[in-house]
């Protein structure tokens, strides 16, 4: 069995987690979501850097161990901001300790238009996997202002990984999105 790091990456509220976690249910693939590592630190350090420095340790040393184990994979949600060269860093570290374990990698992408995404800010699934972003007032800045400063999908011919898949999920149900992930990569 060969393992698979499927990378799920898109702006805020995009449906990430939603996506993962239905992809997790018809697969064999383990979700871990970014929130998991920051809603465990936010109540500790607040959103400044103590918090995103060990984050992205925690994360790290997850994704080590889980590359190393028998499992057959994991999803991994992340808010890639494609002008930031340390996401770039931080992707490429991701990809190369699953690479090092011979993973086959998975780069599935989504979009969706800003009001969309707003309106999924409010769910009650993300209001409940992710603490953080009860605060809708805060989380409504935080997406609305990070417009203004980051790039949050990828231009045409940017990726270039052989398995890149990026899907506008604006009118697509998660589960749906899931399957055609699913079907895409032979998950």
């Amino acid at each position: 069995m060969i393992l698979k790091f499927v990378y799920l990456f898109g702006p805020q509220a995009v449906g990430k987690m939603t996506v993962g976690q239905e992809l997790s249910k018809i697969t064999d693939l383990k979700l871990f979501h970014n929130h998991m590592t920051i809603d465990l630190l936010e109540p500790l350090f607040g959103f400044g850097s103590g918090l995103w420095r060990l984050s992205n340790l925690f994360r790290e040393e997850i994704v080590t161990s889980f590359a190393k184990s028998n499992e057959y994979g994991m999803v991994f949600t992340f808010v890639w901001a494609f002008n930031q060269q340390e996401d770039w860093k931080n992707v490429e570290r991701m990809c190369t300790t699953f690479l090092a374990q011979g993973a086959q990698l998975y780069f599935m992408e989504l979009e969706a238009p800003v009001e969309e995404r707003l309106k999924r800010n409010k769910t009650p699934n993300r209001l409940e996997q992710k603490p953080t972003k009860r605060n809708i007032k805060q989380s409504v800045e935080n997406l609305v202002g990070t417009m203004e400063s980051l790039r949050l999908n990828s231009e045409e011919g940017e990726i270039k990984q052989e398995n890149h898949l990026r899907i506008d999920h604006t009118n697509l149900h998660a589960e749906e999105v899931a399957k055609m992930i699913k079907r895409e990569f032979a998950l």
